[in-house]
Order: C-alpha cells, then structure tokens, then sequence
C-alpha cells in the first residue's frame, strides 16, 4: 500500500491553494482528498444496519415480485375480452386471494374475483377494480373505458430482476432499504465498520453542566451540538470534555484521541491571538495546517493529521464561537466523515427561496446565514434573516430552519432576489 499524501502534497494539488484565504470550495477539495475511507467490513442483521453504509452491492437472489400479481382489489380478466363499444359482462369463475393462489382454469369469457397481491391466474393480464364493476350473482358488468388491456397487473420481476443490484455499495441504509432487503430474504448484510470519531472543547472559560460559572465563564454548548451532529451521521461517538488550555493536558487529550479514534474534532484553540498552547500541540503530535477560510463564520480552521504513535487520527479544529462550529462541521467535515464511512457523495440538499429584505454582501468570500424559510403568498418558498448574524449568537440556529448560503462570487441581494437555502430538517 502506497503511503499517504503529505499535506503539502495535497496542497500542491488544489488550485488557487491559499491558506491565508482559502474559498470554501478549495477546503473542501484539499479536505477530500485528505482523508481516508475505514477498511474493515463487518456483517450486521438488517435490524442493525439503519444508517450503516454498504460495503458491497446487494443482488437479489430472487425476482421481486416472484410472480405476475394484482394490484387492486377487483377482478382479473382478459385484455381481449373486454368490448370496445359498451359495457362487459363476464361469469365469475372463483376468487383468487394474496397467498392462495386460483387454480382452476379461466376459459374466455370469465374472470377471477382476486385481491391486491394475488397471483394473477394463467391467461389473465388485466384488473379492473371492485369499484368500476357491478357484481350481480356470478356475473359482474364492467363499462367501457374504465380499464385497458393489461392495467392493473404488476409484471414478475418488475421491481428487481434476478440478479439484478437492489443497493448499491456506499448507501447508507435507510428504513425504506430494511424494507428492501427483508423482501429479498436477506437477513444480513455487509457494511463498513462504524467510524469512530473522539470530540473535545479547549478553554480555560469553559465549564461543564452541573458546575458553577465563575465570573468570565461560560458554559460548554459546542459539546452537545457537535455529540448531536455526530448522532445524525451514525458514528461512533467518543466524548472527551472539556480539556484546559495547558499543555501536558492538551497531549495527554490529543494522544487518547488520536488512540482510540479515525478521526478528532475540537473546538475552540484555533483562532488568531487565542493562548497559542492547542495549536502548538496539534503541530507537535502530527502534521497540520491552519487556514483562514474566506468564509463568515468560520474563518479559522486546523486540518490534517495527528498520532499517538504508530495509529493516526485525521484532526478538525473548529473555532470556539456556536454558531461558527456548527456551520463549519456542515462545510467541511459532514462530507469528510460520509467518505471516511465509506459513504457515496450526500451532498447537502438546497432550495431557491426569495430573500425578503436586501443582503449586504462582498464578493470574495461565501456566507452563511441563519434564516427562517416560509411560503410566500403565491406559494412559492421565500426566507427572511433572523437578524442579528453573530457567530456567538447560538439562539439564532435554534429559532432558523435554514441557512441562506451566498456564494463566493456573490454580491448584494436585492429584496425579492432568489438565494440558496439549506435546509435545516434532518440536520440540526
């Protein structure tokens, strides 16, 4: 196996690669090709595989649905037999139900009394449902036009074919796909072991729940945005507190981290003018760069590698401010996990809504802010801005359900003017 790309290698790679002022789109470049998907494939019951990613393709060993079957609850007839000027009248020859399947031959002339699932009977291609027919004794009347040949009928195989991939390697399971694998008889399935990803906060001011503020202090709310960030990707989550601005306890952190996981996220330590300590160590235990991203908020970020001997961990330092870590885990390490899970490219999902007030914004950098996404009066998707933007102001992701992305090259924004939203739903 070749050895890994050094950072500078990397570097070398993105263009317009500038660590004083990196666009968003060259971090996330820089960032993928960085990091490094797990190995180790591992086989769980289906009942254990939401949110896992495929390590292999799922063929169906069967054809889905394994037979010709209705789709309604009506009567199964020939195609041919229905008239094309008025109404049909047909002899009822029996029924035909999910699971016990008509045996009996159906001459010309006839139809089956079958329900949604059935098997349709030899000969048979067409279902008109109950409601369009009139049954009168063992006779049933069907207008003219209600159905056509062969409406009605689900095909064998029309779903998956034998042999056919049902899921595809680097899906993460969803509750749809359990389904999926239940009706193809598969109990198990291969799937990329879970990655690991160790977290903690760097700062003198920083206290845990339950302890008292001092003055200057506050308490640690990147913890718990980050843990719940990380729940909603299906990861191994490893909760490493709180870890003062002093040396020997910042290694003491960094080695356990880098120990026991894939990958390392901090917050806090990685900003201009702060205590240099955090910095000074993830440059001693491995190989790391510090950006100043052209982005708000956000600016400051660590990236690259860190080891406690022989094991290496890929390092996330994130800036201290709430709202400036959230929106930079969205930026650039939510995909860089997927990739790391094994996952295919999930790019986050965007809307066009209508700005309700005018944006002030330079070209040059992209900008991310909170907003709260409603329909207009002519049904169409608008946004309006929470207000006051701080990257300290924590509250205002919790009262937003989208964040308005303007991009890089982008400049004011009049009102009414169409922006891209992120949608917060299944994020935050």
């Amino acid at each position: 196996m070749s050895a890994a790309p050094s950072l500078e290698q990397i570097a070398s790679c993105v263009a317009g690669y500038d660590p004083n002022a990196l666009p968003v789109a060259q971090a996330q470049e820089f960032i993928a090709r960085l990091v490094p998907r797990v190995e180790a494939v591992e086989s769980v019951a289906i009942r254990s595989a939401l949110g896992r990613v495929l390590a292999r393709d799922v063929v169906s060993p069967i054809d889905v649905p394994a037979h010709d079957n209705s789709a309604m609850d009506g009567f199964a007839l020939r195609g041919a037999d229905l008239a094309a000027d008025g109404p049909t009248t047909l002899v009822v020859a029996g029924t035909g139900l999910a699971g016990a399947q008509f045996e009996g031959p159906v001459p010309p002339g006839h139809c089956v009394r079958i329900m949604t699932g059935a098997v349709m009977p030899a000969g048979l291609d067409t279902v008109v449902p109950q409601e369009f027919a009139t049954l009168d004794g063992d006779r049933v009347t069907i207008p003219a036009g209600v159905v056509r040949p062969g409406d009605n009928r689900r095909l064998k195989g029309e779903d998956l074919a034998r042999g056919e991939a049902a899921l595809a390697a680097g899906r993460r399971l969803t509750p749809a796909d359990l389904g999926l694998l239940a009706s193809l008889g598969r109990a198990e399935v291969p799937v990329w072991r879970r990655l690991r990803v160790a977290f903690f906060s760097t700062g003198d001011e920083l206290r845990s729940i339950g302890e008292p503020l001092d003055a200057g202090c506050v308490y640690d709310s990147n913890r718990y945005t980050i843990w719940g960030m990380l729940q909603r990707l299906g990861v191994d989550v490893i909760d490493m507190g709180v870890v003062r601005d002093e040396p020997a306890a910042l290694e003491a952190a960094f080695r356990a981290a880098a120990a026991n996981a894939d990958a390392v996220i901090t917050s806090g330590g990685v900003s201009v003018g702060e205590a240099d300590h955090t910095k000074r160590i993830m440059k001693q235990l491995g190989d790391v760069l510090f950006w100043k991203i052209a982005m708000r908020p956000g600016r400051p970020l660590a990236i690259g590698r860190i080891a406690d001997g022989t094991k290496e961990a890929i390092l996330f330092g994130l800036p201290g401010n709430p709202v400036a870590v959230m929106v930079t885990f969205y930026a650039f390490v939510r995909d860089a996990l997927l990739q790391m899970m094994g996952a295919a490219p999930q790019p986050l999902p965007m809307l066009r809504a209508a700005s309700t007030t005018a944006l002030r914004k330079k070209p040059g950098r992209t900008e991310y802010q909170r907003g709260i996404v409603t329909r207009g009066a002519d049904g169409g998707w608008q946004v309006a801005i929470t207000g006051s933007q701080g990257s300290g102001i924590l509250r205002s992701m919790s009262v937003a359900n989208g964040l308005v992305v303007l991009h890089h090259a982008q400049g004011d924004v009049a009102a009414g003017e169409f922006v891209d939203v992120i949608p917060f739903d299944g994020l935050v």
